[in-house]
């Protein structure tokens, strides 16, 4: 399967942090998914005002800390959200952006959740064909909030949008798993 690069600047920081073949490989897919469902969502909602890089960048690191945590690469654990926040600031990277290291898993509990951290989340999730549907529901709530629309409506298109990104879940797997851990 062809995937979009990982932009110069996080590959840099992944090489500085000796990122695995397999970790690479996983950022790499997820930021692969979030291009295309920006695409879709921005097809569905065109006027949707959110910020696509900080999305991009978002899925593009928000495991960086797994190079800390290599454990929860294959394994449980929320120990690498809060190091890989730090190494990302570490690294250069605004709040804005690094934020993405902690809300990808902890979206949940975020005072003010934005619509950028759910999708970072979604991507996280969908690569595999795994479904949340309490993410999903917070995505179309703020989705309906900005474009006036029922959120049932919206719902539908983003379970389409789903739908057809989890459909290639199984060769991402596959094509991950060639990675060494």
């Amino acid at each position: 399967m062809p995937f979009q690069e990982l932009p110069s600047d996080v590959l840099e920081m992944l090489t500085k942090y000796a990122a695995s073949p397999r970790l690479v490989a996983h950022l790499t897919i997820v930021h692969d998914v979030a291009i295309t469902l920006m695409k879709q969502i921005d097809a569905c909602w065109p006027l949707l005002d959110y910020d696509r890089d900080r999305v991009l960048i978002g899925a593009a690191t928000h495991d960086v800390g797994k190079t800390v945590y290599p454990n929860e690469l294959t394994g449980p654990g929320s120990q690498h959200e809060e190091i890989g926040l730090q190494l990302l600031l570490d690294s250069g990277f605004p709040e804005t952006h690094a934020r993405f290291a902690r809300t990808h898993g902890q979206w949940g509990q975020e005072a003010l959740v934005q619509l950028e951290d759910t999708l970072v989340a979604f991507a996280d999730t969908i690569w595999k064909g795994k479904r949340n549907e309490s993410l999903e529901q917070e995505i179309a709530q703020q989705i309906a909030k900005q474009g006036q629309e029922e959120t049932w409506e919206v719902f539908m298109k983003l379970d389409d949008i789903a739908c057809e990104l989890a459909k290639d879940a199984h060769d991402r797997i596959l094509w991950q798993g060639k990675y060494p851990l």
